[in-house]
């Protein structure tokens, strides 16, 4: 019941006004456009619309009383829920502070960007920020020489066109920095790289460390994302020969023990030199093309399958040996919701989201209708806030004239006075990490945090689509502290009356075929095999889990067959017998030990149908409240309009 309730507190509860009313319950009522919306987030897939609208229209109904006692009990102000809810609020906020359509634009390149990825060489002219004149004109004209002579050569050995510019005009660097994707690089590096063809050289261009040229070797449908384990077996960057070789030994030798059966992260813990990742099996975040080094991606994403290893290999760093535990494709459904979101979240994280910014702080300038004070001048802004910081105490701001004056006006008559503006002054200067601005930049700065403060607090007013989630929250904290108190934990408090329901309905609380089993669960199938063998030899079932480091949990107990995963129709397991593998989307693996065989329609005992009982008698408590809520505020439809629903 939980479970269910949970899910549908999703619902959005809001009324327009000038919808049509479809039911009243006391003194507060709900439109059909509000109705809709929630029906049409959370409609079933049925041929009978009549049915399926009623069974809501059911569900909602009550959704609306129970939420409707929570605010009489007042329960939306209890500190708890205040603070989810201002937490929630900050949480999302920033996903709103954005001009939707321009936002989109950014999200649908990247996808599009995403589902390729571009193998690039990469050549800069660095020029230091002080550089003089002589030095600049030097450094451009030494890219426009690369470039020109990369232009004419259609090899990729560059050591000869690099060391000659070098040597002869000003220092040009070379990298081959393999395929990247989106997000991969710096927006202004991705826009040039995907926007120059295979084969082709990107025109010099000026970035803040010099002049950069980028030429596009190939391109390949996008790998996705990986998830991996490495051991690291490092050398310091100056090794010679022979302390590289001993390294490759070591790494030789552990690649035979891991081919003998020794489990990764064992491997990890004892063997490996990256001590970010060694205690924790190996395992690396998350990544996908540009992330690493381009020998050690390439060694990655030659794995075609979870579990394989690669062979020991070297890199700047030293010799790696790499478990493959995971690959998600790039989805192939732009318009796919999950991947929409995601990528929309990297938007929002990237630098190329700035353009957008601006444009937005634009558009929220003239929403909200923010105005200077024609009577206050700048001279009077910046005369008080100069003299400010020789006393910037609170005493002092309330003192300087401009304190209690407005300065800027909201067009709902909202007001900043003086004092807001000389403890942005003050705050600003007193920080030790803040540049030197002049006093009419610093206003600027001012004046763009008071149109964003203000949206931001008065963003339900502008944002339709956050002032639903909002309310979805909101009503949806209630919905789950209203449950619990009236329903969840009054159940399971109430031993007697739980006893008394048990007794009255026992015939409910059989067993169906069952068996007492010994349940494995292990981190990943390596090890369920390890532990199906040391179960086989007879070593008990705590013993195996005790000496797993954790990789193994095992329990006991009753379960019935049907909840056992590969209970074969073709009869009953055979008692001492095992299950199949099952292999969990997370890449752990379960078994099970079957002990003992019960036949189907054993009587349950109250301690062992507990749990089922629980769940029965919420039904039953909740049944009773929701008839005495609607006893209390009167529900009543409008037929006509529902009939109108189902046009």
């Amino acid at each position: 019941m939980k479970k269910f309730s949970i899910i549908f507190l999703t619902v959005c509860s809001f009324c327009v006004a000038s919808a049509q009313q479809l039911f009243t319950f006391g003194n507060s009522e709900t439109s059909k456009a509000e109705f809709l919306r929630a029906y049409n987030k959370n409609k079933p897939s049925t041929s009978d619309k009549e049915k399926a609208m009623r069974e809501y229209l059911e569900l909602y109904t009550n959704f609306k009383l129970k939420v409707k006692a929570a605010q009489e009990m007042r329960l939306d102000t209890i500190s708890q829920i205040r603070y989810d809810i201002q937490n929630f609020r900050d949480q999302v906020i920033d996903n709103y502070l954005n001009d939707e359509k321009g936002m989109q634009i950014l999200v649908n390149e990247a996808i599009e960007r995403a589902a390729k990825d571009i193998q690039v060489h990469y050549f800069s002219v660095p020029v230091l920020a002080n550089a003089i004149p002589a030095d600049t004109l030097k450094a451009y004209n030494a890219a426009m020489e690369l470039y020109n002579a990369l232009k004419k050569n259609k090899t990729t050995d560059y050591a000869e066109i690099v060391t000659n510019i070098s040597a002869k005009s000003f220092p040009v660097k070379f990298a081959d920095i393999g395929f990247q994707t989106a997000f991969a690089l710096p927006y202004e590096y991705e826009n040039i790289i995907y926007n120059t063809a295979v084969g082709e050289v990107s025109t010099p261009y000026r970035s803040n460390k010099g002049w950069v040229i980028f030429k596009i070797i190939g391109q390949r449908p996008a790998v996705g994302t990986w998830k991996v384990a490495q051991l690291l077996f490092a050398y310091p960057p100056n090794a010679d020969y022979d302390a590289k070789m001993k390294v490759k030994q070591k790494a030789d030798s552990v690649f035979g023990l891991l081919k003998a059966g020794l489990m990764f992260s064992e491997a990890a813990t004892i063997y490996s030199d990256d001590r970010m990742t060694n205690m924790g099996g190996g395992e690396l975040p998350e990544f996908g093309s540009g992330k690493y080094n381009s020998v050690f991606e390439k060694n990655v994403f030659e794995l075609q399958k979870d579990n394989d290893i690669t062979n020991p290999f070297e890199t700047n760093f030293g010799y790696h040996i790499v478990k493959r535990l995971g690959n998600t494709a790039i989805p192939t459904d732009k318009n796919d919701a999950a991947y929409q979101f995601i990528i929309k979240q990297k938007v929002t994280q990237d630098t190329r989201i700035n353009k957008e910014k601006e444009k937005f702080a634009k558009d929220i300038t003239t929403k909200t209708g923010i105005k200077r004070v024609a009577a206050i001048t700048n001279e009077m802004l910046f005369s008080n806030a100069d003299s400010l910081m020789k006393d910037p105490s609170e005493a002092k701001i309330a003192s300087l004239p401009i304190s209690k004056k407005a300065i800027l006006g909201f067009k709902d008559g909202t007001q900043l006075r003086g004092s807001n503006w000389l403890k942005f002054v003050r705050d600003y200067k007193s920080n030790p990490e803040a540049l030197p601005v002049e006093n009419k930049t610093l206003f600027g700065k001012f004046f763009e945090k008071a149109v964003l403060d203000y949206y931001k607090k008065n963003l339900e007013d502008y944002n339709i689509e956050f002032k639903y989630q909002m309310q979805e929250f909101r009503e949806g904290n209630l919905l789950f502290e209203i449950m619990e108190r009236n329903v969840w934990s009054k159940a399971g408090a109430d031993s007697i009356g739980l006893r008394k329901y048990f007794e009255a309905n026992k015939q409910n609380y059989k067993w169906g075929a069952s068996a007492d089993v010994l349940v494995f669960n292990c981190a990943n199938e390596i090890t369920a095999k390890k532990a199906l063998e040391d179960s086989e030899k007879g070593i008990s079932w705590n013993t195996i889990a005790q000496e797993s480091k954790n990789q193994i949990q095992a329990d006991s107990g009753r379960n019935e067959l049907s909840q056992i995963l590969d209970n074969l129709s073709s009869g009953k397991p055979a008692i001492g017998s095992y299950s199949l593998f099952t292999i969990n989307t997370d890449g752990s693996a379960t078994f099970v030990k079957y002990i003992k065989l019960y036949e189907a329609g054993m009587q349950r005992s109250f301690s062992e149908a507990r749990g089922l009982v629980i769940n029965d008698y919420q039904n039953v408590l909740e049944k009773q409240w929701v008839d005495n809520l609607r006893k209390k505020y009167t529900v009543k439809y409008n037929e006509a309009t529902f009939r109108e629903m189902l046009k």
